[in-house]
């Protein structure tokens, strides 16, 4: 049987590895591009902060982001320690999918009501996404294990399936090599570019 508990231990390990991402940039980082084109390194970090803090609310009954709060160019949530409010968002996200009941539990996301435990598989492949996003920016390797991704692009791939034709809020699929790491077919499934020169380095995992 299916330990319905994986799937939060593979967010936990999924959150620790961009967190060690966050606490790698360098001050001089943070104003950097990013393949988002609309946000700058700091405010992508914000903006999964935000996420974090938005799910966490939903999942415990409360309003945690209100009108206009979602737009990381309209709040300060990094404050001077970017590394420490995204673990605190972490944890307080961990912890609130860790409540009892919270995976059986239908909860309204941006993305539409869902079971809970779908809504942990959307905060990975956000983070593993916008991982991926972070460390082209800054210059780091993003050391997900391939076993993680592996579910994770099967899960994006049904989801997708469900989406109007236009497919937003994700851009087309771009070419990818089947043989390419997992991280690179998710991140090209969900609309990214990637090249030879930028694939990612991944950890491999049972």
């Amino acid at each position: 049987m299916t330990d319905s508990r994986a799937p939060v231990d593979d967010l936990a390990t999924i959150l620790g590895v961009v967190g060690d991402l966050v606490a790698a940039v360098r001050p001089d980082q943070w104003d950097a591009p990013t393949p988002c084109p609309e946000w700058n390194v700091r405010e992508l970090v914000a903006h999964l902060v935000i996420g974090h803090d938005l799910f966490t609310g939903i999942l415990r009954g409360e309003a945690a982001v209100g009108p206009g709060g979602l737009d990381p160019k309209n709040r300060d949530v990094l404050g001077d320690d970017p590394a420490g409010a995204y673990r605190r968002a972490t944890a307080g996200l961990l912890a609130a999918f860790r409540r009892p009941g919270a995976l059986e539990r239908i909860v309204e996301v941006p993305a539409g009501a869902v079971p809970g435990i779908a809504a942990v598989h959307l905060r990975a492949v956000e983070e593993l996404v916008h991982g991926w996003d972070l460390a082209r920016a800054i210059g780091g390797q993003v050391r997900f294990p391939e076993g993680i991704v592996e579910r994770e692009l099967e899960f994006s791939r049904g989801k997708l399936a469900e989406l109007p034709p236009d497919r937003r809020p994700f851009g087309p699929p771009q070419p990818v090599p089947d043989d390419a790491p997992p991280l690179d077919r998710l991140v090209a499934l969900l609309g990214r570019s990637v090249d030879a020169a930028g694939r990612t380095r991944p950890v491999t995992d049972g």
